[in-house]
């Protein structure tokens, strides 16, 4: 009994011990023993904001229990400091509606959130804390340190955006045809005199002679269509096509017989003419065209197809007054290739005569030279003389290459058709060069093309979705594409990417290596970096990145 009462004896002083030890002015001698963490250890800034996450552990007994405590989380950078909202903590007997800390100890869980200020790579975050002792403030004398730095890797994006450029349509060889026609009387494959003097013809002649004499005209090849009309037997008709190959190619020879053509004529013998037919009866104003060509749609079999249409008295006889004397017939048809300018030629005209060239030879030409207002004068006369959207969009993608965004935001306003592709990403690239990311966003989004969706990720890699941004980017080769992998620690894809030697590269592949703890090739791309970008050299020595190195 006795010693069962020395044992409670024991544990209740040792209880007013701790709540002795623990009062609100010895919570400030014994701050020590207040342990604090931080996640991440070093501070990132994400779109634009300082996010930490932290935690309290408070021992036991520690915690009085009418005390009140009062934290603020506190960012110090170079230039000022700024603090993130207060919060208290109170004890078990305290009234108000602050966090409970028992006095048996527990671990309280914050986040603090700041905004971005130059200065801030250089920081660290801290918790200034004060206990309440009724109406009596007593501040702890020093402050918990949370963190050191914040990165602002992400900020090393190319905010520029990718013009995109319209293709031009130039050919350089165009085809043409000419055609001609003779026509026979019913059942005959004999051609009459006079189908040989009519006008079309002697222009037909006239078009051949033309050829003969320009250089850039070639006759490829002719082709003669020898048909019969869709009436009458099947093998009466054949025979009667096949006739009919054999005189038109007699009738060809003298049609060219002082101006041969030195190219293939191909003849061909059609028995029924049923596309001729289809053809003349839809341009028609027959009454009962409709009905003609639902038989033509019903029925593939020629001799059904005739059965029916005869079957409709009235209108077979208009159609072999009007249409059938039409199908008797043979086709010339001249194929033309037409040798256009030649690159050469093109460059040079772009010199001395700019006005004989069309829109899509001043397009193409565009495209060959080097001269930047060569390239102006070109996409300005397609615009200008031909009301050329594809022009205006290209000299505005020119001028945005070439850091001319006022006359950019001009040479697209004269665009006509705002709901392009092309228009929607070049006007994307404007507004996110503007900084306007929301107006970015909303217009490439309405793009197809694949600079669209890499000028998207930009705006990804601004606001903290880098993971969208690697999908985006991934084998494009694209500027940003290795800073996307950094920023999802992917180091050994973003090695593999960054190639180029400019002093961005140098940085990017500094911070691979820095991460990799590989500090002789940080010092080797460093050194590129300071030879070659003094803005990059003096971000290099506030950077988080090389804390270590420089260390």
């Amino acid at each position: 009994m006795k010693k069962s009462f020395i044992s409670l004896l024991t544990l209740a002083i040792s209880g007013l011990a701790l709540v002795s030890c623990s009062n609100p002015s010895k919570m400030v001698k014994e701050s020590q023993l207040v342990s604090v963490e931080t996640t991440p250890k070093v501070l990132e800034v994400v779109a634009g904001e300082i996010t930490a996450n932290y935690s309290m552990n408070f021992p036991e007994g520690y915690f009085h229990p009418k005390a009140v405590m009062e934290v603020i989380p506190v960012l110090v950078y170079e230039g000022g400091e700024v603090a993130a909202p207060a919060f208290k903590l109170q004890g078990e007997k305290i009234t108000d509606n602050f966090k409970v800390i028992p006095l048996a100890g527990a671990k309280s869980n914050h986040s603090a959130k700041f905004t971005y200020k130059p200065g801030m790579e250089v920081s660290h975050l801290e918790l200034r804390v004060a206990v309440w002792n009724k109406d009596k403030k007593i501040d702890f004398p020093v402050a918990y340190k949370l963190a050191d730095g914040a990165n602002t890797t992400y900020m090393l994006v190319d905010k520029s955006g990718i013009p995109a450029y319209a293709a031009d349509e130039y050919q350089k060889v165009i085809s043409e045809k000419k055609e001609t026609q003779i026509l026979y009387k019913i059942n005959s494959s004999v051609v009459h005199p006079k189908e040989l003097t009519k006008a079309e013809i002697k222009e037909f002649e006239a078009f051949l002679a033309s050829v003969k004499k320009d250089e850039r005209r070639s006759v490829k090849g002719t082709d003669i269509l020898a048909y019969a009309s869709p009436d009458g037997s099947e093998k009466l008709n054949e025979k009667l096509s096949d006739n009919r190959s054999a005189t038109a190619k007699a009738a060809f020879d003298k049609i060219t017989k002082k101006t041969p053509v030195d190219a293939p004529v191909n003849v061909t013998a059609i028995a029924e003419d049923w596309e001729g037919f289809q053809e003349l009866v839809s341009q028609s104003t027959m009454q009962d065209k409709e009905l003609i060509l639902r038989v033509l749609s019903m029925y593939s079999d020629p001799a059904v197809r005739e059965r029916e249409i005869k079957n409709m008295s009235k209108v077979f006889r208009t159609l072999a007054d009007k249409v059938l004397p039409e199908l008797r017939r043979a086709r010339f048809v001249a194929n033309v290739d037409y040798t256009n300018y030649t690159d050469e030629e093109l460059v040079e005209l772009s010199k001395s005569n700019i006005d004989i060239m069309d829109a899509e030879a001043l397009l193409y030409t565009a495209t060959l030279v080097d001269d930047v207002n060569t390239k102006i004068k070109l996409l300005t006369k397609a615009g200008d003389k031909f009301k050329c959207d594809r022009a205006y969009n290209n000299l505005a993608a020119l001028y945005l290459d070439n850091g001319k965004q006022t006359e950019a935001v001009i040479a697209l306003s004269k665009v006509v058709n705002k709901t392009t592709d092309y228009y929607y990403n070049n006007a994307g690239v404007i507004a996110l060069r503007d900084g306007d990311n929301e107006t970015a966003k909303t217009l490439l989004a309405k793009s197809k093309l694949p600079e669209a969706k890499q000028n998207l990720a930009v705006i990804d890699i601004l606001e903290g979705r880098y993971n969208d941004a690697v999908s985006k980017l991934a084998g494009t080769g694209d500027p940003n594409e290795g800073l996307a992998y950094i920023l999802t620690n992917q180091l050994d894809k973003a090695s593999s990417v960054v190639k180029c030697k400019c002093a961005r590269s140098s940085y990017l592949r500094a911070i691979v290596a820095a991460r990799k703890g590989n500090m002789t090739e940080v010092a080797k791309e460093l050194k590129a970096v300071h030879e070659k970008d003094e803005a990059l050299k003096a971000r290099s020595q506030k950077d988080i990145e090389f804390a270590k190195f420089r260390e």
